[in-house]
């Protein structure tokens, strides 16, 4: 998979991104500039941000610490239980980890809102979507990309496919010509479909990699989904997005003094919420590190329940992914020794699946 774009300066804009959520402040240390390709950041002014609670920061670790891109779990588990709201001088904001708290900053009046697909004011936005025509596009476009790949002795399901369905999704419901699809989906065709929710294909071909990890790599699993009903699919789906949220981190801003575990939140604050700690704690779900789609605790952040054609398009693509591409490869697997490794930090998902067709 691609590299993950820089994210924007703010919580309120995001230049040269294809995806809205992908909106955080990332900021050095005091002292050093952080850097990306072509890009370079303004240092920190320690004396803008506002004092941290008494331990604060001094001992909470930082969702940006070193090692958190291949493994955030540890850092997460630490600030749900120690910190549940501390400031973070590398991000300029406060943090919440708890799902509770998460939860209440994505869908209270309290917090400003970004643009969350399937949240009231994105769905009050689509009222002309033909279920029926996406089901069908979405179906053709993935027995399409799984015939590709089907015939060869190895493959990355990344690159070769989870790259590739969303965007050709998109394509196809609106008429673009599938060698135009790249250069056209993420902007005009993208748009004509979704409006605001255009820039969500980038969040479902990572969503849609990690749940075709999660399912490949338990072959009880995949035995028990390679003829599922479309119900026991859409379970593993939500499953996936609980314990693998392709966007890990958002960033609202408090419209006034909001009371969270841990203490009250300014008025006026960026707050950092941690939806891939919030994903996995305890005290909203049960062995909550373990992948289940049959858990009797379900449930997800990273799409609102509201009606939107990005959130019913990410569904349509699991579903259809598995079919397709158990339909074309039956003995699919992945190859000898090869394990997914999620990494990333604001999103996140395997780099590659690299599987054999033929088994």
């Amino acid at each position: 998979m691609r590299d993950e774009p820089n994210p924007g300066t703010g919580p309120d804009e995001a230049p040269g991104v294809d995806d809205p959520w992908r909106r955080l402040p990332v900021m050095a240390p005091a002292g050093r500039a952080a850097t990306a390709p072509g890009r370079v950041r303004p240092v920190a002014d320690p004396a803008a941000a506002p004092p941290a609670p008494p331990g604060g920061r001094t001992v909470a670790p930082s969702p940006l610490d070193p090692g958190a891109a291949l493994d955030p779990h540890p850092v997460h588990r630490r600030l749900r239980e120690e910190f549940p709201l501390t400031y973070d001088p590398l991000l300029r904001a406060w943090v919440l980890s708890r799902y509770a708290d998460v939860a209440t900053a994505l869908t209270d009046p309290r917090f400003t809102h970004g643009h969350r697909p399937g949240d009231p004011p994105c769905a009050r936005a689509h009222a002309d979507v033909d279920l029926a025509a996406l089901r069908a596009v979405t179906e053709r476009t993935a027995y399409v990309l799984a015939r590709r790949i089907a015939a060869r002795p190895r493959a990355d399901l990344v690159a070769d496919f989870c790259h590739w369905l969303p965007a050709g999704t998109v394509a196809a419901a609106v008429g673009v010509p599938y060698r135009d699809m790249m250069r056209l989906v993420r902007g005009r065709a993208a748009t004509a479909l979704a409006g605001e929710c255009g820039g969500q294909i980038a969040v479902r071909e990572k969503a849609l990699a990690s749940f075709l990890g999660n399912v490949l790599a338990d072959p009880d699993l995949t035995a028990a989904l390679r003829d599922a009903p479309a119900a026991l699919v859409a379970r593993a789906w939500t499953e996936s997005l609980r314990r693998d949220p392709p966007v890990q981190i958002a960033v609202r801003r408090t419209r006034e003094d909001v009371r969270v575990s841990g203490g009250l939140l300014p008025g006026g604050s960026s707050v950092a919420l941690l939806v891939g700690a919030a994903g996995r704690d305890p005290e909203r779900f049960r062995e909550p590190d373990r992948f289940d789609p049959l858990r009797d605790d379900p449930g997800q952040l990273t799409y609102g329940s509201g009606f939107c054609p990005a959130v019913i398009l990410a569904g349509l693509e699991a579903e259809y992914a598995l079919r397709a591409l158990f339909g074309e490869m039956p003995r699919l697997r992945l190859a000898d020794g090869f394990r997914p490794e999620p990494t990333g930090l604001i999103t996140r998902a395997p780099r590659a699946l690299v599987v054999r067709p033929n088994g």
